[in-house]
Parts: structure tokens; sequence; C-alpha cells
């Protein structure tokens, strides 16, 4: 099925060249490296959710795909809620001894 990409050319009103691409702006995701070099940060936040505790997984690098799979990971072994947003996964509650306990489990050995 062909992709309709005319909401790639929005902000292009008009081009007399026959020539003219639209070119448009990809980011090429960064290749995910390997488990043990990752340096994983986990801590617990209260400021500005209402008075809730949540867990903050920290410091990831590589795509987004593998971030929101080590999320998934995470929630199921909690047996919690959460989310990925902004390069970080958010764990409801108090979990930082049992997350650091899974992360180095699974082979990320810099978690701190």
């Amino acid at each position: 099925m062909k992709q309709n990409d005319w909401k790639d050319r929005l902000n292009i009103v008009y081009s007399t060249n026959p020539d003219f691409r639209y070119e448009t702006e990809t980011e090429e995701e960064a290749e995910t490296p390997e488990k043990r070099a990752q340096k994983l940060r986990v801590k617990i936040e209260k400021k500005g959710r209402g008075g809730k505790t949540v867990t903050v997984v920290s410091g990831f690098t590589g795509r987004e795909d593998d971030l929101k799979e080590l999320g998934r990971m995470l929630k199921t072994k909690c047996g919690v809620g959460g989310s990925v947003k902004e390069g970080e996964i958010l764990i409801q509650g108090e979990f930082r001894e049992r997350i650091i306990e899974l992360l180095k489990a699974d082979g990320y050995s810099q978690t701190k």
C-alpha cells in the first residue's frame, strides 16, 4: 500500500522547479548499545505528582522501541502501571530496589 505523504509537504506552498524533490527531515535513531554499556539511574520522585510516588529510570541511550520494551518488561515484572516519556521510564509506586535487581539480572550492570 502506498504511503500518503501529503502531510510531510504541508510547509511547501509551491515550487516552479520541475526537478524539485520534497525533502523530509528524518532523524535516524541512534543504535542501542549493549546492555552492560548502559548507565541507567533509578530514583524515586514525588514532586509534581499529587503526592504519588513514582520510580524513574533515566539515562537510557538508543532506540525508542528498545526503551519501550524495557519499560514494558519492568512494568510486567513489578505488576504495576507506568509509562515511557521523554527518554525516561516511569513506574507507579516505590520499586527502586526491585527495579535495580531486575535490571542487573537482565544485564544492565552499571545501574545505580
